[in-house]
């Protein structure tokens, strides 16, 4: 940034909101370290397919759902790298601080270089289970693996929000839910993502306005206690509050106790019913929600004001909602902060981006299957060239079958395996049965071809997705496991790789006999 009136550049993440600002080298120095590598060794148009998913759903939950495909789209198509990226890289060196990572000519190719990838997706709000893959990409090995750090901080976190969203209206299950969590997010970019997504997954509103201006998301407010202090006596700032928004009133009650604020609420109530305005709700945001939220219904029917809301929020989360609901608490719509915003209590979901096929060395034109082993079972990978056939019973998603579309399955019935539980867990479909498959295209040579719907129809499609469940996987304790797993073919070459791999010590190439 360019210093201004003798004042010194400005340092903060704000940069990041200036248009004129590249996002280009918004990823991991490695990949630019790994790209190089592709290019210096003449790799960088090999064919190649990357995957991103996750190994477990978040919030020890049955179910996960996706978000942040669209902004995923929309880094991808601006992903250009120019002078001010070129003219930084140009500036870094190695250990000896004497020789140039990158030269030019490596510098000019990054510059001239368009990402040119397809790629296909899970729409958003659709359920996802651990190890499918959300989005595929296959095209050129170096734009392919470029991709990695902006497909990873495009997803996670929105699909984690989205999730949380999801479960929270789950609990709420017909009350309106709002989420009030702007104050408490990490960083601009980190509300505006979360705002979204929430909405996206089924939340009714947000205390967002910036995104109510930029998305059409609906915006929500009530009253602040610095407002109510501005008088002496609570009763006169109700008053004014009231004149002031006559047609949008919400009343906040426990800024001097919340006995005393329902009866001052009421009584500027009734006065503005008097005047031909309807008050909104009481808000309820301290003290035992249960045990107040009846206090104030009572109240408010025995005044008459019998489509007075009352409004709950204090800390609140799923498992607090679904308690609330069980003891009978009387609260029409509930306002979720800081634990929705921040994804309490799980810190990020953990979705991965691996290679699972490129062109063969060996053989070219053939593409071969690498494999990752770990010492942790879970993190070894699942190669080949993916796509999830979701299957369904009436209205209800009877499970997921993980398949190569290189090899697709054949016969009259397909047979799923868990690949952590593969003895105990294992499922039968007929090839008859209804069913989809998830992927969608999105991206063809690096031009979107996928339709955008309105966020309303995203939200809406989330709100539906969940009802396809049974109950017994949407259990916010000990839910039940949603039937998905890889399909026996492909189950069995991924068992012979590893063995492979693990008794030569390299990976096989596409002529490799593995038995």
């Amino acid at each position: 940034m360019v210093a201004t009136n003798n004042r010194p550049a400005r340092t903060s993440i704000s940069c990041l909101y200036n248009p004129n600002v590249s996002l280009a080298l918004a990823t991991d120095a490695y990949m630019i370290a790994m790209a190089h590598c592709y290019w210096k060794n003449g790799m960088a148009d090999t064919p190649a397919v990357f995957q991103y998913f996750f190994r477990k759903n978040p919030f020890s939950g049955g179910y996960t759902l996706t978000n942040g495909l669209e902004a995923t789209v929309d880094f991808v198509e601006r992903l250009r790298y120019d002078q001010s990226d070129l003219d930084h890289l140009a500036t870094k060196k190695g250990y000896d601080s004497k020789r140039r990572l990158y030269q030019d000519d490596f510098l000019h190719y990054l510059g001239d270089l368009r990402i040119d990838v397809d790629m296909d997706a899970m729409p958003e709000s659709t359920l996802a289970f651990p190890f499918e893959p959300v989005n595929r990409v296959k095209g050129r090995l170096i734009c392919a693996q470029l991709l990695e750090s902006p497909m990873l901080i495009c997803n996670n976190f929105a699909t984690l929000i989205a999730t949380k969203a999801s479960r929270v209206k789950y609990a709420a299950g017909l009350d309106r839910v709002v989420e009030y969590g702007f104050r408490r997010a990490q960083g601009l970019d980190g509300a505006f993502t979360a705002s979204r997504a929430a909405y996206c997954a089924g939340c009714d509103g947000t205390s967002n306005e910036l995104i109510c201006k930029l998305l059409g998301i609906p915006s929500s407010g009530t009253q602040g206690h610095s407002q109510i202090l501005t008088r002496i006596l609570q009763l006169n700032g109700f008053r004014n509050f009231g004149r002031a928004n006559p047609t949008n009133t919400v009343f906040l009650l426990d800024t001097i106790g919340t006995k005393q604020g329902i009866k001052d609420a009421i009584v500027v109530a009734l006065e503005m019913r008097e005047m031909g305005y309807e008050v909104i709700g009481v808000r309820l945001d301290s003290g035992d929600l249960t045990y107040w939220s009846k206090y104030c219904r009572r109240e408010l029917d025995k005044a008459g004001l019998h489509k007075v809301i009352v409004i709950g929020e204090n800390e609140l989360d799923e498992y607090l909602i679904a308690s609330l609901k069980r003891q009978g608490a009387k609260i029409g719509v509930y306002g979720v902060g800081t634990k929705l915003i921040t994804a309490y209590d799980d810190a990020a979901l953990g979705g991965v981006y691996k290679l699972v096929g490129i062109d063969d060395e060996d053989n070219p034109g053939n593409w071969r299957y690498p494999i990752k082993l770990s010492d942790d079972s879970v993190k070894i990978s699942n190669p080949g060239f993916q796509q999830v056939r979701r299957f369904m019973k009436g209205n209800k998603y009877a499970g997921d079958m993980i398949y190569d579309e290189w090899h697709p399955p054949t016969g009259s019935k397909y047979r799923v395996i868990d690949q952590t539980d593969p003895i105990a867990r294992q499922k039968e479909f007929s090839a008859r049965a209804t069913h989809e498959d998830v992927l969608k295209p999105v991206l063809r040579g690096g031009n979107c071809v996928y339709d955008f719907p309105e966020l309303a129809t995203v939200r809406e499609r989330g709100l539906s997705e969940v009802k396809r469940l049974d109950t017994s996987i949407l259990r916010l304790e000990n839910p039940h496991r949603y039937p998905a797993g890889l399909e026996f073919g492909m189950y069995q070459h991924r068992s012979a790789l590893i063995q492979y791999v693990r008794s030569t010590g390299r990976q096989a190439s596409s002529t490799t006999k593995l038995s």
